[in-house]
């Protein structure tokens, strides 16, 4: 499952401290005060950057990536719908 491989491969890039739960909500929010997983924008620029080096895709602005990574659910959607999976 796409979401659970993207939750996995972001901790341990974000280098995430918490023990994540197996029922962890994909909807969640990712980055910013509410993320579960205590990510901030440093964290998403290297998520970013992962999206470019492992599927291939560019999120060319900070709009499109506040959209794209408001949660694992919307990351792994347009992964899906902009990549060859």
């Amino acid at each position: 499952m796409l979401e659970k491989e993207l939750l996995t491969t972001i901790v341990e890039l974000c280098n995430v401290q918490e023990d994540i739960p197996d029922d962890f909500p994909m909807d969640a929010p990712l980055v910013g005060p509410d993320s579960l997983l205590g990510l901030d924008s440093l964290d998403a620029v290297e998520i970013v950057v992962m999206v470019q080096d492992v599927y291939g895709l560019r999120i060319d602005t900070q709009d499109q990536a506040r959209e794209i990574l408001s949660t694992i659910k919307t990351l792994a959607g347009y992964i899906r719908e902009r990549g060859n999976l």
